[in-house]
């Protein structure tokens, strides 16, 4: 029979382990097991054409044998949950991108950040597989509060918790700041469903600035991040707008929501930003396109995640996420005349 024939089946390459690569770097198979373990006490050099050869090898780890060796197994567990939306699914790629940086993988479980059981399966599952520690995705002051009941015997962190709690406040200010800045003293606000502890970060931020302008809020309301709420919420909003004295922007608190606003007030007859600016959060990469192109809040999600597996993982600290930004576009513009 001719080699590599349909019904052939061919043998697998032999499989590449720390004395192949230790032989071909011209190294011991413990310096090749200190670069494996991110030992400080190896020489950037050596490091370096480890490293190399292990790509060349095609070198891979075995992390079952490490984890009987170490007792680490180098993977982190994420709990999520609405991984549908925006938020969440940037954050799992975000996490998965700085994982991979720090030479560590990500196990991901769901779980309904609603129910408390639900939560606390995800951890076990999580913890039965030897995660080496947990970061929580989108928190929820219910997930938080279940997860410290069960006392993980890992470290434990959350994505926007603290810090990153800090700059969403801040993220919200700036769309605050950019309105009252244009001209606009009745500012009303879209929140996020009350749970989520980004949602509480926003308003926090929002309240903050409305006091330190001096303007003022005028209705506020909330919705469930998606556009479908948006959109219901427009009828209430095209009516405040149409008041006295009613508000002549909005702050939302997240860009789906901003598109099914500014969709479902078009349908009103509202028009976006000559009746009423719009402000969103997040800069999807969809809201350059919307109709009008959408001013938004934009975080560092990546430098977010980064820093929070160094936290987790007890790496050298890494540079902080940066500042949010404000990213103006059509939507915002200075009040009608006489508003």
């Amino acid at each position: 029979m001719e080699p590599n024939t349909p019904n052939e089946i061919a043998a697998p390459p032999a499989r590449v382990g720390v004395r192949e690569v230790a032989l071909a770097a011209g190294v011991s198979t413990q310096t090749v097991s200190r670069v494996l373990n991110d030992h400080p006490n190896i020489r950037p050099e050596t490091r370096a054409r480890v490293v190399e050869t292990m790509a060349t090898l095609g070198y891979r780890v075995n992390n079952a044998a490490r984890a009987l060796g170490t007792r680490t197994t180098r993977t982190l567990g994420v709990i999520a949950s609405d991984a549908t939306l925006y938020g969440p699914a940037v954050g799992i790629a975000a996490l998965e991108a700085a994982a991979r940086a720090a030479s560590r993988w990500i196990a991901t479980a769901y779980a309904d950040a609603a129910d408390e059981a639900s939560v606390i399966d995800a951890a076990d599952r999580l913890l039965a597989q030897g995660v080496d520690g947990i970061i929580v995705l989108a928190p929820h002051a219910a997930t938080l509060a279940a997860l410290s009941s069960i006392h993980p015997a890992v470290p434990l962190t959350a994505l926007h918790s603290e810090a990153g709690a800090q700059r969403q406040a801040e993220g919200a200010a700036l769309a605050v700041r950019h309105l009252a800045e244009l001209g606009h003293r009745r500012i009303a606000v879209i929140s996020g469903p009350q749970d989520w502890l980004e949602a509480g970060a926003r308003d926090e931020g929002y309240t903050r600035e409305v006091e330190a302008s001096g303007v003022r809020t005028g209705a506020h309301w909330r919705g469930d991040w998606t556009a479908s709420a948006g959109h219901a919420l427009a009828v209430e909003v095209a009516a405040a707008v149409r008041e006295a004295g009613g508000p002549t922007a909005v702050a939302v608190a997240n860009d789906q929501m901003a598109l099914g606003l500014i969709a479902g007030l078009r349908a009103l007859g509202i028009s976006v930003p000559d009746d009423v600016s719009v402000v969103g959060f997040d800069d999807n990469p969809d809201a350059a396109f919307f109709a009008p192109p959408l001013t938004t809040v934009r975080l560092d999600i990546a430098g977010e995640a980064r820093r929070v597996v160094a936290a987790v993982t007890g790496l050298h600290p890494v540079a902080m996420a940066g500042p949010p930004a404000l990213v103006a576009r059509a939507s915002t513009a200075p009040p009608a005349s006489g508003a």
